[in-house]
């Protein structure tokens, strides 16, 4: 006899089998029907581009990582840097360097084979609790609780979860699992993520039109719209720093490569000073020693270069200067050609940086 959560999860399915989106990484449930499985590395490499990213943006890098690796053993193999320069401008970059971990130990660890479970799927590099749940349950049809910002949206006006997030994650993962049924539990995993994403948006969400339009307390109870709470967030802080644009007569542009761990770690950058909340922005003083050394004429630009990440406000003051071309590079550092400086793994505030200081005006 039906419950009323498999009744929860019939209606839904329903209406996905009608309306689910087409995205290049899904298969439609109308192929899975008819016996068509999910490549596991197509859902894997989509589901760690779109943390934290909307799938209008991941589209392009997806293709383009798809066509230069069609397998997790050609991205295995591929060199990391060119890795880091197909992952620019996509942001919060460990997630490029776990990528590439990841194929490497499903490549030599896993004779090129994604663990089917999310035990096994949590082991490997870059792969948490959501991405874990959703590969195991798009992928492989296992009953996982798949719970991104849309489901905590859905979830939370469906059982009237009144407690601000972070603090009521426990209680919606809960109700999410208490909702996956049997059958199907990746398509479930995907309808949910199409509700949220369709109509069960933050503002005016079209209740109208939703399977779960009568279950719905947070509807029945007038105050949709105002769910999910969440905690109010702490100020974001300033750290200021300076940027050194290096130009050489033919155009070419100085680079050096970040350090390996930590923040834009492995990417691509015009050298920078340190960064803080009292960081000089007129201080050549601040200059990286190896820059210093070329002796070369420095003048500040006008305006300077502004950027938010997830913890803290950069700003940038844009240093220029124009170079002959017998400099030399520093060890480990190279001139990028006019015609390379477009793939090179530039981070999008470095982007903004070596822009800024092309094109400025000297202050």
């Amino acid at each position: 006899m039906p419950t009323a959560t498999t009744s929860l999860a019939d209606d839904l399915l329903r209406w996905y089998d009608r309306h689910a989106r087409a995205l290049p990484w899904r298969v439609s449930p109308k192929d899975r029907a008819r016996g068509v499985t999910p490549d596991p590395y197509r859902v894997w490499l989509s589901e760690i581009m779109l943390q934290q990213t909307t799938v209008q943006a991941v589209g392009p890098y997806f293709a383009g990582f798809l066509a230069r690796w069609p397998s997790v053993e050609d991205l295995a193999a591929a060199d990391e840097a060119e890795v880091m320069k197909a992952w620019a401008g996509l942001g919060y970059y460990s997630r490029a360097r776990n990528l590439k971990a990841c194929a490497e130990a499903i490549a030599n660890e896993h004779a090129g084979r994604f663990p089917r479970t999310e035990e096994g799927l949590r082991a490997l590099p870059g792969i948490g609790p959501y991405t874990a749940a959703a590969i195991a349950a798009i992928a492989f049809d296992r009953p996982a609780a798949v719970v991104d910002g849309n489901v905590e949206r859905v979830i939370s006006r469906l059982r009237l979860i009144e407690t601000p997030l972070p603090a009521a994650k426990p209680e919606i993962r809960a109700a999410t699992a208490d909702l996956v049924p049997e059958a199907r539990p990746g398509d479930f995993a995907q309808a949910m993520m199409d509700l949220g994403a369709t109509l069960c948006s933050p503002r005016k969400p079209a209740c109208a039109l939703c399977p779960w339009t009568d279950p719905c307390a947070a509807r029945l109870a007038g105050i949709a719209e105002t769910l999910p709470r969440k905690a109010p967030k702490a100020a974001k802080p300033t750290r200021r720093g300076m940027a050194f644009v290096a130009v050489r007569a033919d155009g070419a542009v100085l680079m050096r490569r970040r350090p390996p761990k930590g923040l834009l770690g492995g990417m691509s950058e015009p050298p920078v000073s340190a960064w803080g909340e009292t960081a000089a922005m007129d201080d050549l003083a601040g200059m990286p020693e190896d820059l210093a050394r070329l002796s070369l004429d420095w003048r500040r630009r006008t305006g300077d270069v502004r950027h938010t990440f997830t913890h803290f406000h950069l700003e940038l003051a844009i240093w220029r200067a124009d170079a002959p071309m017998t400099a030399p590079a520093p060890d480990g550092w190279w001139w990028s050609e006019p015609g390379e400086i477009d793939g090179e793994a530039l981070p999008t505030v470095m982007r903004k940086a070596v822009d800024a200081g092309r094109a400025g005006q000297a202050a």
